[in-house]
């Protein structure tokens, strides 16, 4: 048995193959939103926010350290980390807005500060527009590795790179996935199930996806998209518009439209 182990032990230390090494560490990262969400949204005395911010400082710059030289950008993480960081208090103010909105569309929910304890919608865009910003700035991996932290807690998969406005309204939210490239205006209700894909994917001359072309659906402002609900390319929808449960749709649609799976017609 002995050799046996002693050639699994040599197979395993081959490697995989893969390139892991110096990777961001996902644990660090996962930690630091967490405490910045706390800092936030404090529920209690709003204690130690200095130090919590210092060490969220000293470990996220790490983490984007070792993002950065993995993906062989140049850029100064600790320039980056603080750009980050100075962004909080807008990105508070966003929230604020978002937990209002939930507690307004959503008849169930008694307040605002329900919304933001217990809704799991909340907690996935809390992820989001973390990762958002660091998206922005061009950090590479981190943000991604925060928005699956937030796919595993909720079941709630949002790129990092979707541009989302303000009042962002998840209902249930189980199985919704908003794509990389996917624009969402201010107001915007999404309920369970619903998926804002892409449709087909370029490829260069050897067959590969070509990265970062737009080819999401694009939702204007006071959009609604019913529970399960899949609308997949680069469309509009326009403004105040109402998206039926289950309906598939591949093609723009004007502002105020009616979209019923029952009907099929706009």
């Amino acid at each position: 048995m002995r050799d046996e182990l002693d050639q699994l032990v040599a197979r395993l230390s081959a490697g995989s193959g893969l390139r892991l090494v110096g990777l961001p560490r996902p644990a660090v990262v996962y930690e630091a939103v967490s405490r910045l969400l706390d800092v936030l949204f404090p529920t209690g005395p709003a204690a130690g926010v200095r130090s919590t911010l210092r060490e969220v400082r000293a470990g996220m710059t790490a983490q984007v350290e070792r993002a950065l030289a993995f993906a062989g950008k140049e850029g100064d993480a600790v320039a980056l980390v603080d750009e980050w960081l100075e962004r909080l208090p807008e990105i508070r103010r966003m929230l604020v807005l978002d937990a209002r909105a939930a507690y307004e569309g959503d008849p169930a929910a008694t307040s605002p500060e329900e919304v933001v304890c217990c809704y799991p919608g909340f907690l996935a865009i809390g992820y989001h527009r973390l990762a958002h910003e660091l998206y922005q700035l061009g950090v590479p991996l981190v943000p991604r590795a925060i928005s699956e932290r937030a796919h595993s807690l909720t079941g709630i998969d949002i790129h990092p790179g979707a541009r989302i406005g303000e009042r962002f309204f998840i209902d249930h939210g189980t199985g919704i996935v908003v794509g990389e490239t996917a624009v969402l205006g201010r107001g915007v209700s999404l309920y369970q199930g619903v998926t804002l894909g892409a449709k087909k994917f370029e490829l260069d001359e050897h067959g590969n996806p070509i990265k970062g072309v737009p080819r999401h659906p694009i939702l204007e402002d006071d959009v609604i998209v019913y529970a399960g609900a899949t609308i997949l390319g680069r469309v509009t929808i326009g403004r105040g518009s109402v998206i039926g449960g289950n309906v598939w749709l591949t093609e723009s649609v004007p502002p105020g439209s009616r979209v019923t799976h029952s009907s099929e017609k706009i």
